[in-house]
């Protein structure tokens, strides 16, 4: 039976194969059967693997159906997969310079990388952890990507048209952050504080005395102006809150909007101190039961702020924690220890919070907290005055799963998907009414290994308004035996999920061999309305305008100005025009250069020998160099992408006399 099964998926296979090639390579069906059998015998697939390869196969020229934007870790950049595929198709720079896009080389992206408040230094790292699309009605639009740096307490905003950064802010307050998320319309972007810091920024040493009086977290709610593609830090805010660890969060939608669910831990407000012999952090920060859930009104929060509650902090205005105590703004609820993923369901009605030290999830319902705080249903306040909301008012249900519970996923038939890191595994469970009703409702349905430790997860748009269901991805922290050992530094491992189905189905396994991603988002690829040219040759990246120094044929000059040097360049296949440059030893250099081409992935680069200058230079892109010439000698310049039959002799001489 399962030979004959075999020999049936080999034919079918071999069809879909000969649909693509056989016309062209003459190619029959009788003679390709066999050698496509024996391949599935040779290899010793199983009918499940020979399913889960059609499934993922995506034929040249074929696109992929969902694009999904992963955190780059330790790069600091973002990674661009197509999916089912799970092929890497672009890497974005970000935080760090990037090469191959030039991308930390030219005078527009230097200023990207240097646009940090307080930065005195040129930071060349960063350490992203969660990718958030732009959205409308609480579903992804397409339009622009956020991702955070836990390392540096940035925020960066890319551009989904040409999937390039326009720009970073650094948090004046915070010294590092734990994630990103848009509310339901992108007028704000949440940034949680991730450890406790002096409050303002200032040096204040670490006593346990000085940690619960001057020690404090911020939750930033940083503007959004759509027309403009930027932060607007003007009209941004800061709540303060007290000195426990706020983690993951996520903005209300529909009947919670205008909320915040934000989680917290080390409310113990353990500081360590090994060597004095005082208990490791790890232990201090998990001596409790309970953390708290963060419950922000943030719309009231903003009101206030408008009518002038907020003290200017650092450039930013700051709503004080006595003032969002008093003003109704800010609650806590008892949730379990150590808690990671929270996580609102599609309709906005349910809270999922995972606590890694906890077998179950705890889901809270908004409308009951909602009453609660109406009826004062309070078990307290905590050390700062924060009213705490009884748990036994808010917590709508709790479901068994399994070990280390961290993020939870939804899909479009009601059902919940969570990760757990100590049982490496995913628990498919289902939500209550409206989702699921009766004997449906609350109730572990599947569970599926995977390899191993597993992080974070998504589905498609599966924390959106309108889930997609049909494929998750896990994100494990291990790979050990999964792939060629290639020294101690093991890759990351990406496990494409079928949960279309009732059970969950793995189709496939990607290494991630950069950093530590942390979190994707997956999108619909007809969402995404990107560029293949820019539109106006000469547009500059950082404006999406034409610049007004854009070269056109026939204008390319050098011009001398006292001590500099400017040079206004075009090129196109196979050419730069000027391409001999002649300037003295301390002059300052100023290239204005324009590719010309018209024509899809005519891209051309340009790259000065000893001079670290290189950037990419797309169809109708602009960019700029500046730097001093401050060693003698002839330096050639080139193209670096292979652009022509002639591209190894599109290049020119820097001439530096002395």
């Amino acid at each position: 039976m399962r030979q004959r099964w075999i020999v049936g998926v080999a034919v079918v296979l071999a069809l879909l194969l000969l649909a693509v090639a056989g016309g062209r390579f003459g190619v029959s069906t009788a003679t390709s059967t066999p050698n496509l059998e024996g391949l599935i015998k040779a290899k010793g697939l199983t009918p499940d693997q020979v399913r889960a390869a059609v499934q993922t196969f995506v034929p040249p020229g074929k696109y992929d159906e969902y694009l999904m934007f992963a955190s780059g870790g330790q790069s600091g950049q973002v990674l661009v997969f197509g999916m089912p595929s799970m092929r890497l198709l672009r890497v974005i720079g970000v935080f760090s310079p990037e090469p191959w896009q030039g991308y930390g080389f030219s005078t527009e992206t230097q200023g990207i990388l240097r646009e940090q408040a307080q930065a005195r230094e040129a930071l060349t790292w960063g350490d992203t952890h969660h990718p958030a699309i732009s959205e409308t009605n609480a579903e992804y639009d397409g339009q622009f990507l956020f991702i955070n740096d836990k390392a540096n307490a940035r925020m960066a905003v890319i551009d989904l048209r040409d999937f390039s950064t326009k720009q970073i802010v650094r948090n004046p307050n915070a010294y590092s952050n734990h994630g990103a998320v848009v509310s339901p319309n992108t007028e704000y972007i949440l940034e949680g504080t991730q450890y406790a810091a002096p409050f303002p920024f200032k040096y204040v040493p670490l006593t346990q005395e000085n940690y619960n009086t001057h020690y404090r977290g911020l939750a930033t709610f940083w503007k959004f102006d759509r027309a403009k593609g930027r932060i607007d830090p003007s009209r941004s805010f800061q709540i303060e809150l007290p000195p426990y660890w706020q983690d993951l969060s996520d903005f209300g939608k529909f009947e919670s909007d205008g909320w915040v669910y934000m989680n917290s831990f080390n409310t113990e407000r353990a500081i360590g101190g090994t060597l004095a012999k005082q208990p490791a952090m790890e232990i201090g920060a998990s001596a409790r039961d309970m953390d708290y859930m963060h419950v922000i009104n943030y719309k009231k929060a903003a009101e206030l702020i408008a009518q002038g509650k907020g003290t200017t902090v650092n450039g930013i205005k700051v709503l004080s924690l006595k003032d969002a105590v008093a003003n109704g703004v800010l609650y806590f609820a008892p949730e379990p220890k150590s808690p990671h993923g929270n996580d609102i369901a599609p309709r906005g009605d349910y809270i999922v919070v995972g606590g890694k030290l906890d077998p179950n999830v705890t889901v809270y319902s908004h409308k009951k907290i909602q009453q609660a705080i109406k009826d004062k249903a309070f078990s307290g306040t905590d050390p700062y005055g924060v009213p705490i909301l009884a748990f036994d008012r808010v917590m709508e249900a709790q479901v068994k799963i399994g070990l280390g519970p961290l993020h939870t996923q939804f899909d479009d038939r009601g059902n919940a998907y969570t990760s757990l890191f100590l049982d490496s595994a995913v628990a498919k469970w289902t939500l209550g009414a409206p989702y699921k009703k009766g004997g449906d409702a609350w109730k572990l349905v599947d569970k599926l290994p995977v390899q191993y430790n597993i992080g974070h997860l998504a589905a498609v748009t599966g924390d959106t308004a309108k889930p997609g269901g049909k494929y998750l991805v896990a994100l494990n922290k291990w790979s050990v035996d999964q792939y060629t050992n290639v020294g101690p530094l093991f890759p990351q491992n990406f496990q494409l999920i079928d949960i279309s189905g009732d059970k969950m189905v793995l189709l496939s396994n990607t290494p991630v061999g950069l950093a530590e991603p942390h979190l994707v988002q997956i999108i619909p690829l007809e969402k995404v309305k990107s560029w293949a040219v820019y539109p106006e040759v000469g547009t500059n990246p950082l404006t999406m305008k034409l610049d007004p120094n854009a070269t056109t044929i026939g204008k390319e000059r050098i011009v001398r100005k006292g001590t500099t040097v400017e040079v206004w360049m075009t090129a196109m296949r196979s050419h730069f025009t000027p391409d001999r440059i002649q300037v003295k030893k301390g002059d300052t250099v100023i290239l204005y250069i324009t590719n010309i081409e018209r024509a899809k992935d005519a891209i051309h680069g340009f790259a000065i020998d000893r001079y670290n200058v290189n950037l990419s230079l797309e169809p109708g892109k602009f960019e700029t160099v500046r730097f001093v010439a401050d060693r003698a000698g002839v330096f050639p310049f080139y193209c670096t992408e292979f652009c022509s039959a002639l591209h190894l002799e599109m290049a020119g001489y820097l001439e530096v006399a002395p």
